[in-house]
C-alpha cells in the first residue's frame, strides 16, 4: 500500500521509516523534502498552499504538522489550514484512504486541577492555541468517517532535552507544590501511530498517547540529577504548568494491544542519556 505523511518532521519521519521497514511505500510531504531519508519518497510541499497530486493507491494518510511558533496565526496555519488543505486535496483527487490519522495534543483539555483525563473528558481548554488544535480535530472528524485523532502529551526523546539541559545548566528548579506532567517518548509516539493505522481493525475516533506514569515535575528533575551525578536542583517558586494540570490516562490505546517501549520517564530518559536514537532533521 501507499502511505502519505503530510508533515514529515522528526515524528513524521520516524513514522515513515517504521512503515517503510514493514515494506510499505511511504510518500512524505514537507517543505525541504531533500532532507528526508531515502526510504521515504520526499515531495516538496507547503501544506497551506496548493498540494501535489495524491497517489491513487494511497491507503493511509497521517497528518503530523507542527506550528512554527506559539502564536495563534502559526497554530491556525499549521493545524486548521493545513488539515483543511489535505482534506481538500483528497477530495480533489478522488482518493478515499482507509485510515486518516491526525496528530493532536492533550493540550486541548486545559486544566483539570491534577485530575485524570480520558477520551471522554471535555476538551474545552480556553487557551487560543489549544482551541485551534481542537478546531482542526473537529474539521477532520466532521469530514471523514475514517478519521483517527491521536492526542499526544509532551514528546521527548533524541534531541529533545529541555529538562536535561536545565539540570546540567543549573537552571532547574523543583516546584514547591506538585506540578503534574505527562510525556511520551518520540519512538512510542511513532509506534502508536503505526499501530493505529496498520494493526487495529476497528479504531475509535480519539485516542490519548501518553506513557503510563503521569508524574510530578520535581520527581523527574530529581531523577535526572541522580542519573547525571549532579546536585539536586534547589526548590523555588511554583511555575504554572503550561496548558494546565492534568493526568493523562492512555488505557484505551493500551487496550488495542499497544505496548510502550518506554512505559515511564525513567526508561525513556535513560535511553536519551545513553545517546540512543537520533532526531530527524
Amino acid at each position: 500500500m501507499t502511505v502519505l505523511i503530510a508533515g514529515c518532521g522528526d515524528l513524521g519521519t520516524e513514522v515513515g521509516l517504521r512503515l517503510a521497514a514493514r515494506g510499505e511505500r511511504v510518500v512524505g510531504w514537507r517543505r525541504s523534502a531533500d532532507r528526508l531519508p531515502d526510504a521515504i519518497e520526499g515531495v516538496s510541499a507547503d501544506l497551506t498552499r496548493a498540494l501535489p497530486p495524491i497517489p491513487r493507491d494511497t491507503d493511509v494518510v497521517v497528518v503530523a504538522t507542527a506550528a512554527a511558533d506559539r502564536s495563534e496565526a502559526a497554530y491556525r496555519s499549521a493545524y486548521v489550514d493545513a488539515t483543511r488543505n489535505v482534506l481538500d486535496a483528497l477530495e480533489r483527487d478522488g482518493v478515499r484512504p482507509r485510515r486518516l490519522l491526525f496528530v493532536s495534543s492533550t493540550a486541548v483539555y486545559g486544566d483539570f486541577d491534577g485530575g485524570w483525563v480520558t477520551e471522554q473528558s471535555p476538551a474545552e481548554s480556553a487557551a487560543p492555541t489549544a482551541r485551534l488544535i481542537r478546531e482542526a480535530e473537529q474539521l477532520l472528524l466532521g469530514r471523514s468517517d475514517r478519521a483517527i485523532v491521536l492526542r499526544l502529551s509532551g514528546i521527548y526523546g533524541p534531541g529533545r532535552t529541555r529538562l536535561i539541559d536545565q539540570v546540567t545548566g543549573g537552571t532547574a528548579v523543583l516546584p514547591t507544590e506538585p506540578q503534574w506532567t505527562n510525556r511520551i517518548h518520540r519512538d512510542d509516539a511513532a509506534g502508536a501511530i503505526v499501530h493505529l493505522v496498520m494493526d487495529v481493525d476497528d479504531p475509535a475516533p480519539i485516542y490519548l498517547g501518553s506513557d503510563r506514569l503521569p508524574v510530578d515535575l520535581g520527581e523527574v528533575l530529581q531523577f535526572l540529577a541522580r542519573e547525571l551525578d549532579l546536585p539536586e536542583p534547589p526548590r523555588g517558586g511554583t511555575a504554572s504548568t503550561r496548558g494546565g494540570a492534568r493526568r493523562v490516562d492512555s488505557s484505551l490505546l493500551r487496550s488495542t494491544g499497544f505496548s510502550f517501549a518506554y512505559p515511564t520517564y525513567r526508561e525513556g530518559y535513560r535511553a536519551v542519556l545513553a545517546g540512543q536514537g537520533v532526531r530527524h532533521p
